[in-house]
């Protein structure tokens, strides 16, 4: 089995900065490289130019730049993007990035592979539910769009928890997501929605 790699697209600073300190690294490395991850979109190391050619190597050999694997990608007419992204073990789930005339650009967000409220309109409550996902595979699916955007100079706006599964079912890594994309990515808490279908003690929480 494959060691698991460090998520450059979801680790937090003071987390990359030990690792690279640990590398007999400065830590100042950590900002330039979360600098080319998030504002500038890269999907390889090669790109990060003022990286030193020796901790790109270390970067490539233990690090990787998302952990969600594009299976499918949709773009509509209106330049809406639908896309499938598959799991570590296998699950497949679904963010989508809408952008609108007024500039706004929204993205919608899965909180869990499948859902458990078998809701009869919808075609994930009919799948059943496979299992939560991570605060991390959470926060992912936005800084992608974030990501992107950014190396468009264009800005991710709006959040809307409406994808696949119940966000207040996942409560605990939801909102450890949403802290880190308004702490880290920007977005206002008044641009995020979580939609529900009525999980009362959760509700109760927020």
């Amino acid at each position: 089995q494959k060691p698991l790699k460090i998520n450059l697209l979801t680790i937090p600073l003071s987390e990359l900065e030990s690792l690279l300190q640990s590398w007999k690294q400065p830590k100042y490395r950590a900002k330039q490289i979360l600098h080319w991850v998030h504002e500038c979109g890269v999907s390889n190391m090669d790109d990060m130019v003022n990286i030193p050619k020796k901790l790109r190597h270390n970067l490539k050999e233990n690090a990787t730049i998302g952990s969600l694997e594009l299976e499918v990608e949709l773009v509509s007419k209106d330049g809406t993007k639908k896309r499938a992204y598959r799991l570590w073990d296998g699950q497949l789930i679904e963010s989508v990035l809408m952008p609108y005339d007024d500039g706004r650009n929204t993205a919608c967000i899965s909180s869990q592979a499948g859902c458990a409220m078998g809701c009869v309109f919808c075609a994930t409550g009919q799948m059943g539910f496979a299992r939560q996902l991570t605060s991390d595979e959470i926060f992912e699916q936005v800084a992608r769009f974030a990501s992107e955007l950014k190396s468009q100079n264009q800005r991710l706006t709006n959040i809307v928890l409406m994808g696949m599964g119940e966000p207040l079912a996942n409560y605990r890594n939801v909102m450890a997501a949403l802290e880190r994309v308004n702490a880290e990515l920007g977005v206002g808490a008044r641009k995020i929605t979580v939609s529900t279908v009525g999980v009362v003690p959760s509700i109760r929480k927020l």
